[in-house]
């Protein structure tokens, strides 16, 4: 059945394409810039701009960068810090949300509003660091994993969803002798994926991108994850000489440094957009189930 639209609805959907548009190529236009200019020739790419002729292609950026140790490091410390990150954060989420949507805790309005304080009171950079740093994790994985394991908003994200869980699947479990470990892991987090998944990407995506912590508590190099690299690239503008051979002439460096720093965002950029494909579906309906209760 077809609808009909009047004049001025017509005239809202045409302004609502147009924005969509605007917003699509606000979102496409950099990217296609920043993959283009990661494979260009650094000498075409700074005298005449970006150019989609295969001959002006290179692969010099990204030979660059595979042939770096500290940029592999990086690379493989920050899968590391964001898989350890996500798993416990989800952990801990998960436990406190499905522990605080139960009616019969008691006191459980009294824990929901101490977490809830955290969200607008915090101790502030030097009693955290002066904690971390007594606690013995400075230069230490769990200096970047523990400071931000709890989050509140993940956990009030996993109680409203536990609290649309129905009742009576957990009653009957109940009725059939179950304990409430076997409740939760063999009725409840079975019907869980879409809120885990949800808080797994938003703790794997914002650890991956993070960058303030690490720079912060880790003084060994070899401990720096890929966005503490990638930021000394682009914000401070330099590129280590050992990343393009120390028999090139600084000359060389300032030719190379331009597709290193647009290859390495593409790098950086390449698990999120991997992940999100698979992780789509669940973020949709984990979402809108914690957003409706």
């Amino acid at each position: 059945m077809s609808i009909k639209h009047s004049g001025l609805d017509r005239f809202l959907l045409a302004l609502n394409a147009v924005g969509l548009a605007l917003a699509v190529l606000v979102v496409v236009v950099p990217l296609i810039y920043i993959v283009v200019a990661s494979f260009m020739d650094p000498s075409v790419l700074l005298s005449r701009g970006l150019s989609f002729r295969v001959a002006d292609w290179t692969l010099e950026g990204y030979e660059t960068i595979f042939s770096n140790t500290a940029m592999v490091r990086g690379f493989a410390n920050a899968v590391l810090y964001s898989v350890s990150f996500a798993a416990v954060t989800v952990t801990v989420s998960i436990f406190a949300g499905y522990a605080l949507s139960d009616r019969r805790l008691k006191g459980r309005g009294f824990f929901m509003t101490l977490f809830l304080i955290t969200m607008f009171f915090g101790g502030g950079l030097v009693p955290t660091y002066l904690l971390v740093k007594n606690l013995g994790l400075i230069d230490t994985i769990w200096a970047v994993i523990v400071p931000g394991a709890v989050n509140v908003w993940n956990i009030i994200l996993s109680r409203t969803f536990f609290g649309g869980v129905p009742n009576e699947l957990k009653e009957a479990a109940n009725v059939d002798g179950a304990s409430e470990a076997n409740i939760f892991f063999r009725v409840v987090l079975p019907l869980s994926k879409p809120i885990v998944f949800v808080l797994a990407l938003y703790a794997f995506v914002g650890q991956w991108n993070a960058y303030f912590d690490a720079m912060i508590y880790l003084d060994n190099p070899k401990l720096h994850p890929l966005q503490l690299v990638l930021r000394s690239i682009l914000i401070q503008n330099q590129v280590d000489p050992g990343m393009i051979g120390d028999q090139l002439a600084m000359a060389e460096l300032k030719r190379l440094s331009e597709i290193i720093k647009y290859a390495a965002i593409v790098i950086s950029s390449l698990p999120l957009l991997v992940m999100y494909p698979f992780f789509q579906k669940y973020f949709e309906k984990g979402v809108m189930v914690g957003s409706l209760k």
